[in-house]
């Protein structure tokens, strides 16, 4: 099968453009034929408000990418094209490009920005949901994409624009959620649901299962506030005895959480800053258990699937993804979100029961196993694109009527 992927790189590398080029590799080591089609966010030029007007047109219709896009299609003539994020490079003027030149459309939900501007359901500190359960106009309000006014408008007219042109169920034969509570999410917004399917993140290559109890927790993500961070260094100022935190990965909280923990005296407490992802499993192979504390849905949780790679049990909020994928007392423990207190008592309980703590290691191993290794994702993956494709004749049928909708 011939694929092509299409994906908006962003400016610092995050969780989607991982497994971007993590399944990549997989079809390409399993014999398919990839052809790519990357944008990269380093291209937007916002030096004057010439340059941003520009970038907000393209971000509801970008001309260029729908040319470039539909040159690919005709050179290449793909089977089927893979989505993942058209933010703001590509925009969904991509999927018409596809649907005039009969290719159907796989898209993977890395996040909820056709629904919520700031694609995170978090806002203030707390879970947002006015933009669902109003309008968008609320997102616009509180400027809740780079506090911009005008950026956030941008997406808002884009979402206004497509989804009065039905551009989603038109365009697009399946839908790849990566946890079932995103799936859940989506279908509760209209989403058809036989064509949404759970497909989860997979972690490649297998670190292997650690040995040994484990010297420390440890956190690895963003150090920013949706990812829960500010309640962790609460959690450790509660605790009596201090416990060992490496925390590993840079973002705008960094300065304000040292200085949280010079002020307290959590000398137990280390930040790594970024290290690449091989470093990063290399740490988490030698952690007693992961703490996950986000505070917004996570979609899915990628550092949970590589703690349970390396045998490590995970202490994480009972909310979003999260709570899906931990098992609660089985491969991990749940708290509850924001409640530094409930992190703490959980903290404390996972130290100091070893062998309980190694029990729920050996059990999130299995759990890998049975649900996040290569093999697993290419069965699913594929089964996706068979799917599609299936599907994809009726959107040729709506071509030949001429309901495919308008071309640039």
């Amino acid at each position: 099968m011939k694929v092509l992927v299409v994906h908006n790189s962003y400016k610092q590398p995050g969780g989607e453009d991982l497994v971007v080029q993590r399944e990549t590799v997989l079809l390409r080591g399993a014999g398919q034929h990839i052809v790519t089609y990357l944008r990269h966010n380093e291209e937007i030029d916002e030096g004057s408000l010439l340059n941003k007007i520009r970038t907000g047109s393209k971000t509801i219709w970008a001309r260029d990418s729908y040319r470039q896009l539909a040159a690919v299609l005709r050179q290449e003539k793909p089977d089927l094209a893979h989505f993942h994020n058209t933010f703001p490079l590509i925009s969904p003027s991509a999927y018409y490009a596809c649907l005039c030149a009969g290719v159907p459309v796989v898209q993977t939900l890395h996040n909820y920005r056709l629904f919520c501007p700031a694609a995170t359901f978090f806002r203030n500190a707390s879970i947002c949901e006015e933009c669902v359960e109003h309008s968008l106009w609320h997102g616009i309000k509180h400027r809740c994409y780079k506090e911009s006014h005008a950026a956030t408008a941008a997406i808002a007219v884009m979402l206004s624009a497509h989804r009065l042109l039905d551009t989603w169920r038109k365009a697009v034969s399946c839908f790849i959620a990566v946890s079932e509570f995103v799936r859940g999410k989506f279908i509760a917004e209209g989403f058809p649901a036989d064509r949404v399917v759970v497909k989860p993140n997979f972690v490649d290559p297998d670190p292997g299962k650690h040995t040994g109890e484990g010297k420390y927790a440890i956190f690895v993500g963003r150090l920013s506030a949706e990812k829960g961070v500010r309640t962790l260094i609460r959690a450790w100022a509660k605790l009596e005895h201090q416990i060992p935190l490496l925390i590993v990965g840079e973002g705008p909280l960094r300065t304000e959480l040292e200085g949280e923990v010079t002020q307290h005296s959590l000398a137990g407490i280390k930040f790594q800053g970024y290290v690449l992802p091989k470093k990063a499993m290399e740490l988490m192979t030698g952690a007693r258990f992961l703490v996950f504390p986000s505070e917004w849905y996570e979609t899915f949780g990628m550092t949970i699937a590589e703690a349970f790679a390396c045998g490590v049990p995970v202490v994480c909020s009972r909310s979003g993804a999260m709570q899906e994928l931990v098992n609660d007392n089985y491969t991990g423990l749940h708290f509850t979100a924001g409640d530094a207190a409930d992190l703490a008592t959980k903290v404390k309980w996972a130290w100091t029961h070893t062998e309980q703590m190694e029990s729920m290691g050996r059990a999130a191993r299995h759990e890998y196993e049975a649900k996040y290794t290569a093999s697993v994702n290419y069965r699913m993956l594929t089964e996706a694109y068979e799917f599609a494709v299936r599907r994809g004749e009726g959107l040729k049928f709506e071509v030949q009527r001429g309901d495919a909708g308008f071309s640039a």
